[in-house]
């Protein structure tokens, strides 16, 4: 009986029809690279397609679109930046906080090796660059305020998205908002070497970097959990076989092999959410409570209105 059983089941599976995915729509922060690797590896490795799920993968033209799509309703998750959620939300736009992707920041105070800022008080009377105002205005005030100095101390200079230029050109003596897996590569490969200031070492609360925010009032939960399913099983691949998944990672796109992304992977790899469910409520209340302290917002939003864990909303 056992090669009618198999060969029963083999028409079986042949002739059934195959079962419907979930579509679910995602936009990037901006143009894909390291950052998302999870994202690409469950694409690349079929952990999307077996949780059920066909992922739209977006790119924006504008850095500032997709909390905005995300809230409209128009993808289904965004790739955005904690900092950026609370001012978000002061804005009243209906988002939450449903995953972690980079658990760690990565902004950081720029300087170069061999210049003349040496420590954060070196920065006294001269010129620092941001690429955003807020937020990153608001950790570099929380950084020079743990050296004793006032915000009128230096110049602040919107310098857009040219942060390594502007570094290198002496435009700017500083820059805040320099990804420290990036920049400091970047300046390595134009013959420069960086010096990266923390400011999770600096008098600011440590934050997640970039997290999966959706609409509350449109989003499936169950769904978003089977996606941030198989990106934690993606980050586990990463995490015990970090070359090998940079390979499959770069041979998506010829732009993405580069020296300047091969570098960054290996510095970035190790800060990807192992666990991009789970919720840290109290990293959450502090910075909400940090920015209403620099002024950045009125402050008082409760976690609930922030961040919730659509693991625990989506189980029966």
């Amino acid at each position: 009986m056992r090669p009618l059983i198999t060969a029963l089941a083999l028409t079986l599976s042949l002739t059934a029809p195959a079962a419907a995915q979930d579509r679910i729509s995602l936009m990037l922060d901006w143009f894909i690279n390291p950052d998302h690797g999870p994202i690409i590896l469950a694409q690349e490795l079929g952990y999307f397609a077996e949780a059920g799920l066909e992922v739209e993968i977006l790119t924006p033209s504008d850095p500032n679109d997709p909390p905005r799509m995300a809230a409209a309703g128009r993808v289904d998750l965004a790739v955005s930046y904690q900092p950026q959620l609370h001012l978000s939300r002061h804005n009243d736009l209906p988002l939450r906080r449903v995953g972690t992707l980079i658990a760690t920041p990565l902004t950081c105070l720029v300087v170069l090796a061999d210049g003349p800022v040496q420590t954060i008080p070196d920065l006294r009377g001269g010129k620092v660059g941001f690429a955003v105002a807020g937020v990153q205005e608001g950790i570099l005030n929380a950084m020079l305020a743990h050296h004793g100095l006032k915000p009128a101390d230096v110049e602040q200079i919107n310098i857009g998205f040219s942060i390594s230029p502007a570094l290198m050109s002496g435009q700017v003596d500083a820059v805040i908002g320099a990804y420290r897996n990036f920049e400091l590569h970047q300046l390595q490969l134009e013959g420069m070497e960086g010096r990266c200031f923390y400011p999770e070492e600096e008098g600011v609360p440590a934050y997640d970097e970039l997290i999966y925010v959706a609409n509350p009032d449109t989003m499936d939960r169950a769904v978003i959990a089977r996606f941030l399913e198989a990106t934690e099983r993606a980050t586990g691949y990463i995490l015990n076989q970090p070359e090998k998944a940079w390979e499959i990672f770069a041979a998506t796109a010829p732009e993405l092999r580069t020296e300047l992304n091969r570098r960054a992977w290996a510095d970035t790899w190790p800060r990807f959410a192992s666990r991009p469910a789970a919720m840290d409520a109290g990293r959450y209340h502090r910075f909400e409570a940090f920015l209403a302290a620099q002024g950045a917002t009125p402050g008082g939003l409760p976690v609930s209105a922030l961040a919730i864990d659509v693991t625990a909303e989506a189980s029966p």
